[in-house]
């Protein structure tokens, strides 16, 4: 589950990680509500107004401003909260504004230079531990500086039982050359980062940037988190910090019924019970010379209601031209499955794309009668890959 910035920065700030102090708003007045009140608690006379969406990039498409008046807050806040930011995170279509944090301003004038430094934490499955990736190269993309010069970022793994021990974070402030106040702040947000990365059962925390400021404190400018669904049910709190109008509509729908849904861009729909049968099905669907439109998989609950669930989530889509469902009967019974198919069917008054099924396993035989006696207008096979290459040949026939 994805976290917005400010959300982000409340949970940090809890485990002693310094942020740029910020209230979020949902209209002009509001922002300009939260400036006023940034003004007393701070002191700041100049304002930074983001756009906050799930996803980077924000300041390059036009999403991060600032504010020298309470006038320009009214008017930028105006300006952001409704539009549709279009960023390289966003795809094309981009994603809605509507909500803004008005935040302080962190690039105050002092004796020491300021710097912007990167740093995050994620799950290195390889290594099956902790990672802290770390550069001098911060208020960029990372991925840019990876690629052009990957000599200016550090990599440091956590212990697997004992964690990140406090020689390591010292580690992390000396190569990035801090000193004084600023190799004290950095320690202390490094420890207290991997802290909120376990407790928070996290599966990325970035920072970028992390600022030193003129003062020689270091400042978390952006936060960015993202928290392992599989563990929402230890941390009700932060579940109820679910954006879902930044979500998906059709991921949003699936997951309300156990399923896993990702859409895709090509144009054969995919139904199939289990996460290596699917992956396996969209790759021999690939063979076959076409692009799968979607990742579903219903698992051990192909019932006739998250059949139909199914279904129109995959015809949500209107690139799609042909529909695949691949059960294997191990759990879940072949002949269960195929009344499911033909009762969704059946509702929805039939369906505007050639359907192909495959059912294996148990039950297999009665359930390629039952689908057979339906009447439906329904592929049968066994076939994985006959299957797969027939819903090729449909789709583009249909399409």
């Amino acid at each position: 589950m994805n976290l917005h910035e400010y959300q982000a920065k409340e949970l940090l700030k809890k485990f002693g990680v310094r942020v740029q102090e910020g209230i979020v708003a949902t209209t002009p007045e509001e922002a300009v509500e939260a400036a006023k009140k940034l003004q007393e608690l701070t002191g700041t006379q100049v304002w930074v107004i983001k756009a906050q969406i799930h996803a980077g990039g924000r300041g390059k498409a036009g999403g991060v401003k600032v504010a020298k008046s309470l006038e320009e807050v009214y008017e930028i806040a105006k300006e952001l909260i409704g539009k549709v930011l279009v960023t390289p995170q966003t795809g094309p279509q981009g994603k809605k504004v509507r909500k803004v944090l008005v935040a302080q301003d962190v690039y105050y004038p002092g004796p020491e230079e300021r710097h912007e430094y990167y740093l995050s934490m994620l799950v290195d499955r390889e290594k099956e531990t902790v990672a802290v990736i770390y550069s001098l190269e911060g208020g960029v993309d990372i991925e840019e500086v990876a690629e052009k010069s990957p000599d200016k970022i550090f990599t440091e793994h956590a212990h697997p039982t004992i964690g990140l021990l406090p020689f390591q974070a010292r580690r992390i402030a000396f190569n990035l050359g801090l000193k004084g106040q600023a190799f004290k702040d950095m320690v202390k947000i490094v420890q207290g980062l991997y802290k909120a990365f376990t407790s928070l059962d996290a599966s990325l925390i970035e920072i970028n940037p992390l600022l030193k400021a003129s003062d020689g404190k270091m400042i978390a400018v952006d936060a960015k988190m993202q928290i392992d669904d599989n563990a929402l049910f230890r941390h009700p709190d932060i579940a109820e910090m679910r954006d879902i109008e930044e979500e998906d509509p059709a991921e949003v729908i699936a997951s309300k019924y156990g399923l896993s849904f990702v859409k895709l861009d090509g144009f054969v729909g995919c139904m199939v019970n289990g996460a290596g049968l699917a992956m396996a099905t969209m790759d021999l669907i690939k063979y076959h010379g076409g692009e799968p439109a979607n990742f579903l998989d219903v698992g051990g609950k192909a019932t006739p209601e998250t059949v139909k669930i199914g279904f129109e989530l995959i015809l949500r889509d209107p690139n799609v031209k042909s529909i695949l469902v691949n059960i294997f009967g191990g759990i879940v019974r072949g002949d269960r499955v195929a009344k499911g198919i033909v009762q969704a069917v059946e509702e929805m008054g039939g369906l505007p794309v050639p359907l192909v099924v495959r059912l294996q396993g148990t039950n297999a035989d009665l359930a390629r009668k039952i689908i057979e006696e339906s009447g439906l207008d329904v592929h049968y096979t066994t076939g994985f890959d006959e299957a797969a290459k027939l819903a090729v040949e449909l789709a583009k026939k249909s399409g």
